[in-house]
C-alpha cells in the first residue's frame, strides 16, 4: 500500500495540470489560512474582552462547547447549499470550526496571568487598557499561540471535506481513491495532509518563539518547575491568596 502511495506521489502526471498536487496543496493552504485568520479576528477580541473583564465566562465556555459539537461536514454542506455554491459556505464552516480553540486559548491565557502581576500594574497607575495590552496580552501569548496552532491543525485535517462540494483541496485524492478503490492514491493524499499539518505547526511554533519574549518563556518554565516541585499551583485571577498558618508561642 505504501509502495503504491509513493508511486502515486512521484508520478509526474500528478504534478502538472489544473488538478495537480501543487494546485491542490495551494487551495488547501489558502482555505486553512483564510479560516484561521477569520476565526482569529472573531475569537481573539472576544477572548480578550471576556478574560480581561471576567464577564460572560459561562456563556463563552458553553458557546464554545456547542460550536465544537457541530458536525463539520454537515455544516459545510448546509452552508454551501444556502450560499448557492461557491467557496463562501465552506470557508464559513471552517471558521466556525477554528473559533473554539482560539477563543479558549485567548481566554485561558488572560485568566492564567498571575494576579500579583496585574495588581502590581494597577498599583503603578496603569489604566485597564494599559494593563491589558502591556501586561496581560504579553503574558497570555504562549497560550494564545497554542490556540492558533490547535485551530490550524484541526482546520488542515478538516478542510478535506471541501472536496465533497467540488473544491479541489487535498480531500479530492481521498474521495477519488475510495471511489475507485485506489488505496495508493488515498494513502498518498492522507500523507500530504499530514505533511502540510506538520509544516504549518512548525511554522506557527517558530512564530510563537519570535513573538513571545525569551524572558517570559524562561519565567513560565521556572514557574511550572517550581509548582511541580512544591505541589503548589500558580494564582489565577479571582483566586484568594493562600493563607499560611503558624503555631503560636507562649
Amino acid at each position: 500500500m505504501f509502495a503504491d502511495a509513493f508511486a502515486w506521489l512521484v508520478d509526474p502526471v500528478n504534478w502538472s495540470g489544473g488538478k495537480s498536487i501543487p494546485v491542490r496543496v495551494g487551495v488547501h493552504l489558502l482555505y486553512c489560512l483564510g479560516a484561521v485568520l477569520g476565526a482569529a479576528l472573531i475569537a481573539v477580541p472576544l477572548g480578550l474582552f471576556v478574560g480581561h473583564t471576567g464577564r460572560g465566562g459561562v456563556v463563552l465556555v458553553g458557546g464554545s462547547n456547542a460550536l465544537r459539537a457541530l458536525p463539520t461536514l454537515g455544516l459545510v454542506t448546509f452552508l454551501y447549499l444556502v450560499a448557492g455554491g461557491g467557496s463562501a459556505g465552506v470557508l464559513i464552516g471552517l471558521v466556525v470550526l477554528a473559533v473554539p480553540p482560539i477563543l479558549a486559548g485567548t481566554y485561558a491565557g488572560i485568566q492564567d496571568v498571575d494576579r500579583g502581576v496585574v495588581d502590581a500594574a494597577s498599583g503603578m497607575g496603569m489604566t485597564g487598557a494599559q494593563r491589558l495590552w502591556q501586561v496581560e496580552v504579553p503574558n497570555a501569548l504562549p497560550l494564545l499561540v497554542g490556540g492558533l496552532r490547535n485551530a490550524m491543525l484541526q482546520v488542515v485535517a478538516t478542510a478535506s471535506v471541501a472536496a465533497y462540494v467540488g473544491i479541489e483541496t487535498l480531500g479530492r485524492p481521498l474521495l477519488d481513491g475510495l471511489r475507485v478503490l485506489d488505496y495508493g492514491q488515498f494513502v498518498g493524499g492522507a500523507i500530504l495532509i499530514a505533511l502540510l499539518a506538520v509544516v504549518l505547526d512548525v511554522v506557527l511554533a517558530g512564530v510563537g518563539r519570535l513573538v513571545v519574549p525569551a524572558g517570559l518563556r524562561l519565567s513560565s518554565r521556572g514557574r511550572r518547575a517550581g509548582a511541580r516541585s512544591s505541589g503548589a499551583k500558580p494564582r489565577r485571577r479571582g483566586e484568594p491568596a493562600p493563607v499560611e498558618s503558624g503555631g503560636s508561642t507562649a
